[in-house]
């Protein structure tokens, strides 16, 4: 009895992995035999796990949506909970588990019945977030991105690139990164033939997801993030600087609100290359660095401090003269 709950156990957890399997696959992962596989899928089902089953030579099994939630140890409130927490803490406000939050709830919702869904989906309508520094995505585009890299589907979106240009992609999505509060899709284009990131707040789902597809090879995952972070350094931002501070490079860095590379220059002088859409919020962070700084070779910066500097010496003045 203990060796048949643990391999119950076990497939539970591999059709939890993904969306499809044959009952050969299954066999084989466990080591038994296709009919052992056929009557733990009937025990499943007798503890209300809801797994579908595929006629056919590519036949197989599936968990789906269920009309009551399975015995998971968890009675309703308690998922609805748990799923909250997880939405929570993939829009970025518990910093280093956003990513782990997004492929949990993928693995939630794949199980929970309607009206638990329902539920959770009426929360995040009716809460008011408090404003974020970076932009805010869907965590039901990003459940549903999630689920593609799964399952190894197609996906189909509509994107707004960083001109405002507005396309239809079909792509081979593999992996989702969290970066500096923003979400990046990285995938294989398959009308462009390459390799792609795009960014998850710019992406709308369409449905349903496409067909399947074979995975390519990827390289490993620290080295997708490290190529990713060093193009969104190269192209995020539609205005860059260099800058020149007059002051440590242990100091600057503590001023900053995202982290920077920062090269020292000498005990008391270092430089980095800070980016933004716009060069009037740039003239903002550079203010609050309470450091004396020079811009080299960025003119729209330099207008920007120029109109600011301008503004506040009208403020001065007006002020006094409301005082005097």
């Amino acid at each position: 009895m203990l060796e048949t709950s643990a391999r119950l156990l076990r497939l539970l957890s591999l059709l939890q992995a993904r969306r499809d399997w044959t009952s050969t696959e299954l066999a084989t992962r466990l080591g038994v035999t296709t009919r052992t596989i056929r009557n733990d899928i009937d025990r499943l089902r007798g503890l209300g796990y809801p797994v579908d089953a595929r006629p056919g030579v590519a036949g197989g099994y599936r968990l789906g949506q269920g009309g009551a939630l399975p015995p998971l140890l968890l009675d309703d409130e308690e998922a609805v909970a748990v799923a909250v927490g997880l939405r929570t803490a993939a829009s970025g406000s518990i910093a280093g588990i956003e990513e782990t939050s997004v492929r949990a709830l993928a693995k939630l919702q794949q199980v929970l019945p309607s009206r638990l869904r329902h539920r959770i989906s009426a929360f995040q309508s009716y809460t008011l977030p408090t404003p974020s520094p970076g932009p805010q995505v869907d965590p039901d585009a990003l459940t549903a991105i999630a689920s593609a890299c799964r399952d190894h589907e197609l996906l189909r979106f509509d994107y707004q690139a960083h001109s405002g240009a507005a396309t239809r992609r079909t792509v081979e999505p593999y992996r989702l990164v969290n970066d500096r509060r923003r979400w990046y899709l990285v995938a294989w284009d398959v009308d462009r033939d390459a390799w792609r990131t795009f960014r998850v707040d710019r992406i709308e789902p369409r449905t349903p997801t496409g067909p399947r597809f074979t995975p390519r090879a990827l390289p490993p995952d620290r080295e997708i993030a490290t190529q990713l972070a060093r193009r969104v350094d190269e192209a995020t931002w539609r205005y860059r600087a260099r800058v020149v501070v007059h002051a440590p490079a242990q100091y600057v860095q503590g001023r900053l609100p995202i982290p920077v590379e920062i090269q020292p220059l000498s005990n008391d002088r270092c430089s980095f290359e800070p980016g933004s859409d716009h060069p009037e919020m740039l003239a903002l962070y550079l203010g609050m660095l309470d450091a004396d700084f020079t811009i080299i070779d960025s003119p729209e910066l330099v207008d920007a401090l120029r109109k600011l500097s301008e503004r506040y010496q009208r403020a001065i003045d007006s002020s006094q003269q409301a005082s005097a």
